[in-house]
């Protein structure tokens, strides 16, 4: 599936003006919810980039699927070999993450269970025709499409020199 042109689905522009809308939403301490976002160095520029994401958490372990598989957020991840940040509230002090990218027998019950961890955002992907319908089997079709990520904590060598 390495040459199934939906790995270069981009976010669509309305999707970048809603999500700085939730940030700034965010940053003023008005949303009704925890907003996790991710924050990342631009591969380019170096300069932290904040994307809000939905977070999975099942069986201790937490996960993001990358709904957009040639997003910035993905790319900007990879190049820094999956270090980043993790806030989820406002006021919450962000955590440093290691993103893991999974592989596809991980993966796959992962991007299954996505139509129900998050139905408003696998409408936007058929929307946009990463997925022809918004089921579990469909979404177990992108396994090696959209890139799924295990969220680890992030060791701290001073600490655990393991």
């Amino acid at each position: 599936m390495t040459d199934d042109p939906r790995r270069l689905i981009r976010a669509p522009h309305h999707i970048k003006e809603m999500n700085d809308g939730f940030l700034a939403q965010r940053e003023r301490g008005e949303l009704p919810f925890d907003l996790p976002v991710l924050t990342v160095p631009g591969r380019r520029s170096g300069t932290p980039r904040h994307t809000p994401l939905t977070v999975y958490a099942t069986g201790g372990q937490r996960f993001v699927v990358g709904g957009f598989p040639a997003a910035d957020w993905i790319a900007n991840v990879r190049a820094t070999g999956g270090h980043a940040t993790l806030s989820t509230g406002h006021d919450a002090e962000p955590e440093a993450v290691v993103l893991v990218e999974l592989g596809p027998e991980q993966a796959r019950p992962v991007l299954e269970a996505w139509p129900e961890v998050t139905p408003d955002g696998v409408g936007i992907m058929v929307e946009n025709g990463v997925v022809a319908e918004p089921t579990p089997a469909a979404l177990g079709e992108l396994t090696g499409v959209c890139p799924v990520f295990r969220i680890d904590p992030a060791v701290d060598p001073a600490v655990d020199p393991a």
